[in-house]
């Protein structure tokens, strides 16, 4: 199905009624939708539909994009076929920075997900909440560098669901859309490793697994020891 769009320099939460996500609560909730990086140019709110396209590698890079809502997945194909997740942004989080003009990385929906777009070229009026949003991907960036470069898996998963819990403003409960093998894509780790390891901090009763799609974090200092 092709996205929905809709143009607004300030978009309305109501407007969005209809297109549900049950993690809104954290990933983008209808009461308080993140605020616009570059609130002063306008822009397009898009929908996509759980594993949407919304750019592939290769493509003349036009805009920025910021997620109102839902959870968006970058990664690439390497030259063995194999997956590589170079990232996920969940809500207020800006992506879709290139150097060269031509996106390096293709961009998906994980879930029901609206996105800004923003078309025009920033101007002086935004430049610094462009530049502020860049360098927040790229500290991102390099968080994620440190994570994967652990040899422990246990380590990388424990990284990944305190970054993802931070990220979603500290609650217990963590909101996770994405499927085990999209996890595992991301860490460098086996969708059989990553079931394992969350077995594993289940059953020392550091997390407890609500559903497919929902941890709670019972322990956050067993968690955090993990990472050190």
């Amino acid at each position: 199905m092709l996205a929905q769009a809709a143009t607004a320099s300030h978009f309305p939460g109501n407007t969005l009624t209809g297109h549900s996500f049950a993690g809104r609560d954290r990933l983008g909730d209808l009461g308080r939708m993140p605020a616009s990086f570059a609130p002063e140019q306008p822009h397009q709110v898009t929908f996509y539909e759980a594993n949407q396209e919304i750019y592939a590698q290769g493509e003349e890079a036009k805009a920025l994009y910021q997620v109102e809502y839902g959870v968006v997945r970058l990664y690439r194909l390497l030259a063995d076929g194999r997956r590589q997740i170079s990232a996920f942004h969940v809500a207020g989080e800006v992506f879709g920075f290139e150097a060269d003009g031509r996106h390096h990385f293709f961009a998906e929906a994980v879930c029901g997900a609206g996105i800004r777009v923003f078309r025009q070229p920033a101007g002086e009026g935004t430049w610094r909440q462009t530049l502020s949003a860049a360098l927040e991907a790229l500290v991102r960036a390099q968080e994620h560098l440190l994570v994967i470069g652990r040899q422990n898996a246990a380590e990388r998963v424990a990284a990944f669901l305190l970054d993802m819990r931070k990220r979603q403003g500290g609650e217990r409960q963590i909101e996770l859309p994405m499927s085990r093998t999209d996890i595992g894509d991301y860490l460098g780790l086996t969708i059989e490793t990553v079931s394992r390891m969350l077995s594993k901090l289940k059953s020392s009763g550091i997390i407890r697994l609500t559903n497919a799609r929902v941890v709670e974090v019972l322990d956050e200092a067993a968690l955090e020891a993990l990472c050190e």
